[in-house]
Formats: structure tokens, sequence, C-alpha cells
């Protein structure tokens, strides 16, 4: 062999080793930092599936955000005008409010499908399960657009004429009669700059609210699958734990957004009536139909027919 050709091997295998070595430093470093996070991801999670998973929160948090809807409002009153939330133009209101059910849809749809796989291994009850997010996506497309047709039906566009020259009332300077424009929707009116008057619903109110409930309803089983892990001698990994601290961020988040709402935008009675839309829409879900025995028309109650022991003795349902 030649002596070159030897020394190269033998450098290329001395470099690999070296590498190998580092590689597991490394992972063993890495070991030792991800268990104190992991930990910490571990304990977080129980405390707030405990919480949530209770029934004094499961049973008056509609009540919390109905008080919410009724009397945040009266903020109004002390919350400055110059607040970084008073502007609607603010990084939170363009990249979440406007995007609210696309954030709702894929955080929760996620974490009920993992949830669900993981606990029963079933294809086709994950997908039951994943429905009610689906139907309640199409509850909120049917609402919108029942309510787009029902405040075009009943308001009126308007273009402000200028004032007269010889007019020196300073009342009729401030307030220049309106021109009305026939056939214009509410969106045409405002693309056009124009100045649209009727009744109208707080879709953004409605749909916060729609949110928050979905979300409280789908998290608050997983404090019944860490028990259920328990019981299989199993830990849920760390990917179902991030998701529902996710879930339980977006749930903040929409707490948060709302109170903004009405405390920098108050629109009585616009916002209470999305409010209360919102409260219907999961009361006639997760209160009516949802309840109903599970078939091919009725995903069920989050958890329900997943959690199943090994000896085949389904848990009961809750109240």
């Amino acid at each position: 062999m030649d002596p070159k050709t030897g020394n190269s091997w033998k450098g290329l295998v001395s470099e690999l080793e070296r590498f190998h070595l580092i590689a597991t430093e490394l992972k063993v470093s890495g070991r030792f930092l991800l268990r104190p996070l992991d930990a910490a991801l571990q304990m977080l999670t129980n405390l707030l599936a405990r919480i949530l998973g209770s029934n004094l929160v499961r049973r008056h948090f509609h009540l919390v955000l109905s008080g919410l809807v009724l009397f945040g409002p009266l903020l109004s009153f002390w919350v400055s005008k110059h607040n970084i939330f008073a502007n609607s133009n603010h990084f939170l209101y363009r990249k979440f409010l406007r995007s609210t059910w696309g954030w709702t849809c894929i955080l929760t749809g996620s974490f009920v499908l993992l949830l669900s796989f993981s606990a029963c291994r079933s294809v086709p009850l994950s997908l039951r399960h994943f429905s009610r997010i689906g139907l309640a996506g199409l509850l909120w497309w049917g609402t919108r657009r029942l309510l787009t047709l029902l405040e075009d039906a009943a308001g009126s566009c308007y273009e402000p004429m200028p004032p007269a020259q010889d007019v020196q009332s300073p009342a009729a300077a401030a307030q220049p009669p309106l021109l009305l424009h026939e056939d214009q929707t509410k969106a045409s009116c405002l693309r056009a700059n124009l100045l649209w008057r009727g009744y109208e619903v707080s879709q953004e109110v409605l749909i916060l609210c729609l949110c928050c409930l979905l979300l409280l309803e789908e998290i608050s089983v997983f404090g019944r699958h860490l028990s259920h892990e328990k019981r299989q001698q199993r830990s849920p990994g760390a990917p179902i734990r991030i998701l529902f601290l996710l879930c339980v961020v977006l749930l903040i988040m929409w707490m948060f957004l709302l109170l903004c709402l009405l405390a920098n935008f108050p629109n009585w009675p616009s916002q209470q009536l999305g409010g209360a839309l919102g409260y219907l829409g999961w009361r006639g879900l997760y209160q009516g139909w949802y309840r109903l025995n599970p078939r091919w028309c009725c995903p069920g109650l989050p958890g329900e027919e997943i959690f199943i022991t090994s000896g085949s003795v389904k848990e009961p349902k809750r109240l």
C-alpha cells in the first residue's frame, strides 16, 4: 500500500473519531440542558390541565366571559385614548385579530388530532373528533355570511356633501347634509371611503367569544388524558404538551384582545349582540348537538370514547 494513502486514511479515521466524540459530548450536554426544561414543561402543563379541567372553571367560564362582554365597555372611562392598544393598526389587531379563526383552527385542530390518536390509535375516531372544529368553522362561515346580508339590507350608504359657502352656523358646518347612495353594500361603501349607517353586529367579538369557549372545551380534557396515560404506564410526549401550552397561550391572548376591543373601541349594543351570538353558537354545539349519541352525524363531546382502559371499560361521561 502507498504510504501516503495509508496516512490519509489514518487521518480521516482520526477526524471521524474526533467528530464522533464531539457529537457524543454535545448529545450528553443537550440532554443535561433539556432535562430541567422538560421537567418545567411537565410541571406547568400538569398544573394548567388541573386548573382548566376543574368543574369550577368549566362550568363558570362562560359566565366570566359574559361579564367581560357586558361590563368591559365601562373600562373606556378609565383607559387612556393614547395607549398603544387604542390604535386599530396595532400589530396584535393586524396579525391575530383578523385571522382569529385560522389560528384557533390550526392549533386546536392539531391538539385534538394528536390527543385523540395518541389515546386510542384510531384514525376514524380521531377524524370524527376533529370534525368538531370543522363544524364550528362551518357555523362561523354561515353566521358571518348571514350577518353580512342582514347588515347590507338594514343599512344605507351616504356621502357627506360639502357645506354651502353662505352657511354661517357652526352646527351646520360641523354636520353637512348627506347624499344617499342606493344599491351599495357595506363593503363597497367603505371601499369607496363613504359613510355607512345601519344596524350591525360585532363579528370580532362574536368570533373571539366563540373561539374562547371552543378552546376551553377542547383543552379541558387534557387532564383526563394525563390520567389515562398514567394508568397505561405511559407519559405524554413533549409535542402534545407544547401544543396544549400553545392553546392555553392562545386562549389568554383572545381574552386579552377581547378586553382591549371592549375598553378601547366600545360600541353598544353591537359588541354585546356579537358576544350573545358567540355564546349561542357554543351552547348549540357543545351543550346541545355534541351531547347526542356519537354517530356519523354527531362527533360527540371532547374526549368521548377515546379514554378507554385496558379492560375496555369506558370512562363515565362528564356532566
